[in-house]
This record gives C-alpha cells, structure tokens and sequence, in this order.
C-alpha cells in the first residue's frame, strides 16, 4: 500500500538493486523505480533520492535508477543520487548528509516488501525516521519472490549483528 497524495513527503528513497551484466536495470530495480516515479508524479513526494553504488557491475545502481526516472519523465532537479554504498547500512549512512543537508524531515524508504523490514530496522537504527512504500510486483507469489523472501528472513540477523557491532565501536 503507498501514501496517498495528501500525505506529502519531501522525498522518496529508492534503495538499489542489482544492474544486469549489459548494464539494465534488474526487474527489482525497475519495479522500485516505478513506484518512487508514481509517487513523485502523483504529487506524494517532491524529490526522490536514489541510493546504490556500483556492486556488481561497474555503473552504479544510483545513476542506472536516475536515467530512469528522467526517461519516466521526472526533472532532473527533483533527483539526487547517492552512488557509493554498496549495501543496506551504507545507503542510510550515506543518504545521511543529503537528508540533513537538505533538511528534509517526511521521508519515504522505497524497496521490495521483502526487502522493507530490515531496512526499515537499518533506517532507523541510524536515525533515519523514514515511513515504508512497498513496490510490489506483479503476479506474485512465485519462485523467485519466495527465494527473495527466504533471503531477507536470513540476511536480518546477519545485519542485526553488523549495525550493533559497527554502533559499539563507534
């Protein structure tokens, strides 16, 4: 379910997915991207933030996700990018600074459902206040749905551990 037009955010952030090896955004990197760019066309949120370094192929998640949201039709100016984190933990400790620099206070965490929560655990660990907006895809269940579900049910604990560890050594 996604915040209705009068709920008014400053801005979305799109978290990463995997880019393709021929450069192509994955089917999790374009779901994400049409919602965030619904929601910015539907007058939800005013700029959308995406975040995502280069993992697995040299061009960075962050840049692939702003080409399109420009094609989509979005204004260059309404889309900040943040292109060097390259998991979960480093995009809330890298939107950070463009959050507090732009001082942005209604904020939108864009990703997979499955995906939500433990970035919403992420976010907020961090102090990052951040309300969810699930893009779902369609004709689901299937395999790979439930493999990424499966996924993020073992990766949570495994993040648990690295934010508390990285938190006391702080």
């Amino acid at each position: 379910m996604s915040p209705s037009p009068v709920d008014s955010f400053d801005a979305a952030i799109v978290l990463g997915a995997m880019v393709r090896p021929d450069g192509g955004p994955s089917p999790a990197m374009l779901r994400r991207v049409e919602h965030a760019v619904a929601l910015a066309q539907g007058g939800v949120v005013g700029h959308l933030l995406m975040t995502g370094g280069a993992v697995r192929h040299p061009t960075p998640e962050a840049h692939v996700m702003r080409n399109l949201a420009l094609a989509a039709g979005v204004a260059a100016e309404r889309i900040m990018v943040e292109s060097a984190s390259v998991n979960t933990i480093g995009n809330a400790r890298l939107c950070r600074p463009i959050i507090e620099g732009r001082a942005w206070k209604r904020l939108l965490l864009v990703t997979d459902a499955c995906h939500l929560p433990r970035s919403l655990y992420v976010f907020y660990r961090l102090g990052l206040r951040v309300s969810p907006a699930a893009a779902m895809p369609q004709g689901w269940p299937h395999r790979e749905w439930w493999a990424a579900w499966l996924r993020e049910t073992a990766a949570f604990p495994w993040t648990v551990l690295r934010l508390e560890r990285a938190k006391w050594s702080e």
